[in-house]
């Protein structure tokens, strides 16, 4: 083919953020649809610090659907990913033959290369699938000129997903209807509601957590009766609350509530059969210091929460980040010999810790049981990045060297 005829990919590059959830998403009533049995609640942290970064490219030369997550090529056929690409396309062909002119009948034939990466350990208990499905759906949305309610099919691609495609704080309606049409997220607040609220990712593990998500919370479903419980009579009045200590920016119901969630959520791991044990010694030194912490002083000043993995996110205000960071350290002595920056993100100037509070921490040291500490706060959904220097695949559709 001359020179001057070749075909060029037509790319779209965004970016979707993390979420952590308070009101934790576990178990689902419908497994194809992804539909869960209870509602949650979340806070979209900053992409800044925490993101999935996904170009899709479209282009008539290409032969297969493609694509590739972090450096690796994947297969395409895994079902969530063409459940998010089937009705993507199916919107975009209604949305045609409904006489809307914007839509590009020549997308609607052509095949996507598809290339993401995360900035962040994927699959280690950080929500890895959830931003990497909410970037992908609002990607492949923006190329076929797809807009609405997107949230129902980033649902299909990982539950949590759902929440991801909404800044600051966000509850995912568990809905009722066996189509699973009113399972989707709504914003309960926008990231700028609650300014002075910090986010701490205390990372212990970057590894592969033993038991994935999906089989985790399907053997939960099958023999925790503590799950039904939880999903019955607790979360109802919790997302109440929790929705109540948003609006207000109660910090100590927030906290409360937020513990409790996390520590119901592993009690069901426990109670399932056999038994799930996402957290480590690391993850209980973790909770015991926090719980020592607040207690010195009376009162919740921080919170720890975490999901399927050992790492803690710790939730607290502006004011407190400095010295409880001081007292991590205390207790999470840091490799200071592996080239790693300790803290990231969200830089901190150092304080110094008073001898009573030292002396009412009562903890082991633990060197090295943190590997690093990731500052950060809540932040926006999923945007384009418009700068075409930014795209993850290159002008032949495939990963950039880099990417």
């Amino acid at each position: 083919m001359p020179k001057d005829t070749v075909v060029k990919p037509v790319n779209v590059t965004c970016t979707a953020p993390v979420n952590i959830a308070v009101v934790k998403y576990w178990g689902k009533r419908n497994e194809g649809l992804i539909l869960p049995i209870n509602s949650s609640l979340s806070v979209t942290l900053h992409q800044d610090q925490l993101k999935t970064t996904t170009t899709v490219a479209s282009c008539r030369s290409f032969q297969e659907d493609r694509i590739w997550l972090n450096g690796k090529e994947e297969d395409i056929n895994h079902p969530r990913l063409q459940s998010c690409l089937r009705e993507i396309r199916r919107l975009a062909r209604k949305r045609r033959n409904d006489g809307d002119s914007s839509v590009d009948v020549g997308c609607l034939s052509h095949k996507v290369h598809i290339c993401s990466v995360n900035n962040f350990p994927t699959a280690a208990g950080l929500a890895s699938s959830a931003a990497g499905f909410a970037c992908l759906v609002y990607t492949l949305a923006k190329v076929y000129g797809v807009d609405g309610e997107l949230s129902g099919i980033a649902r299909q691609g990982s539950g949590s997903a759902c929440r991801s495609m909404y800044g600051g704080f966000v509850q995912w309606i568990m809905g009722e209807r066996e189509d699973g049409k009113d399972s989707v997220a709504q914003q309960v607040e926008p990231e700028s509601h609650w300014p002075d609220l910090r986010v701490l990712v205390l990372v212990a593990s970057a590894e592969r957590k033993p038991v994935g998500s999906t089989a985790g919370m399907q053997t939960s479903v099958e023999t925790s009766s503590l799950l039904k419980h939880r999903a019955e009579s607790v979360v109802p009045d919790r997302m109440k609350q929790m929705i109540e200590a948003v609006h207000k920016k109660d910090f100590a119901t927030f906290a409360e509530l937020t513990m409790r969630d996390s520590n119901q959520f592993h009690a069901t791991c426990l109670d399932t059969f056999p038994p799930i044990f996402y957290l480590n010694t690391v993850s209980r030194h973790v909770i015991s210091l926090v719980h020592q912490y607040n207690r010195h002083y009376g009162e919740a000043r921080v919170a720890y929460t975490f999901d399927a993995g050992p790492n803690a996110v710790i939730y607290t205000l502006q004011q407190h980040v400095a010295e409880f960071l001081q007292v991590v350290r205390l207790v999470f002595p840091p490799d200071n010999n592996n080239g790693k920056t300790f803290l990231t993100g969200l830089q901190v100037e150092p304080v110094e810790i008073s001898e009573e509070l030292k002396n009412a921490i009562c903890l082991e040291p633990m060197p090295k049981g943190i590997s690093y500490i990731i500052s950060t706060q809540a932040g926006p959904g999923p945007r384009v990045l418009e700068d075409p220097g930014q795209h993850l695949l290159g002008p032949d559709g495939l990963p950039k060297p880099d990417a």
